[in-house]
């Protein structure tokens, strides 16, 4: 058996933890707009979060205004794969970049050509979703691609049914780099869990600064460990508060 289809450790008391949201603590679902928290986690994740001391965050590809109604405002949100964020307590700053007009009307206009597939404006990240057409991915990617060439500042990445415009700026490893730097985690082990490939920038640098990392579902990954679902993630967190 190798490490990563191994079970993640304890958390120890120097742990500095980052969530991802959809498919970590919380099911994936069709419709991102029906997705929250199970019963009870929000008591859970805050519980925790006062038993590291506050070094807790969820890190997520959702606009930071969406998680923030999704989950609890004690904690630190980042959203928009980090580009946007807000410390225990804060509501998310409504001042918002936005996506160039001319990207986001290229990308409308062939998004409309395929039934089931639909476009997420989160303000300078677009997120083109085709979970209801799951035979659209391939056709989607190479068309997004071929808009994005006009862009410089733009790349495309994959996710579960989801493709993604982002600006350079929006990665979670960028983002847990930085966040390692504030007075809540300075000096702790960063640890990343998360079930995307979005996730795997965060894996990376967990892993860069003397952390580790928890791959949630199958997949090739560069994380140390492996939980198998977002029950297998619940039960976990609930196990370290013990």
């Amino acid at each position: 058996m190798s490490k990563t289809d191994m079970a993640p450790p304890a958390l120890g008391p120097d742990v500095a933890l980052f969530l991802d949201f959809d498919g970590t603590l919380t099911p994936l679902q069709d419709d991102p707009d029906a997705v929250f928290l199970p019963d009870g986690m929000d008591r859970v994740i805050l519980e925790l979060a006062e038993q590291l001391k506050g070094a807790l965050a969820v890190l997520s590809g959702r606009d930071l205004t969406d998680l923030s109604r999704r989950v609890p405002e004690g904690l630190w949100r980042f959203g928009n794969h980090g580009l946007r964020s807000a410390e225990p307590g804060e509501a998310p700053d409504e001042k918002i970049a936005e996506a160039p007009a001319g990207l986001v009307s290229a990308i409308r206009q062939s998004v409309s050509a395929h039934e089931g597939v639909r476009l997420e404006i989160k303000g300078p990240v677009l997120a083109i979703h085709y979970r209801a057409a799951p035979d659209k991915g391939d056709e989607l990617k190479a068309e997004l691609t071929e808009v994005l060439l006009g862009f410089d500042d733009y790349s495309l990445q994959s996710g579960k049914m989801v493709l993604e415009a982002k600006p350079k700026g929006a990665n979670k490893g960028i983002c847990l780099e930085r966040a390692m730097s504030l007075k809540d985690f300075e000096g702790r082990v960063p640890v990343m869990i998360g079930d995307d490939r979005t996730d795997e920038d965060a894996f990376a640098m967990a892993g860069k600064l003397g952390g580790w990392s928890v791959k949630v579902g199958e997949g090739q990954t560069c994380a140390d460990y492996r939980l198998s679902g977002h029950h297998d993630v619940i039960a976990y967190l609930k196990r370290e508060l013990g």
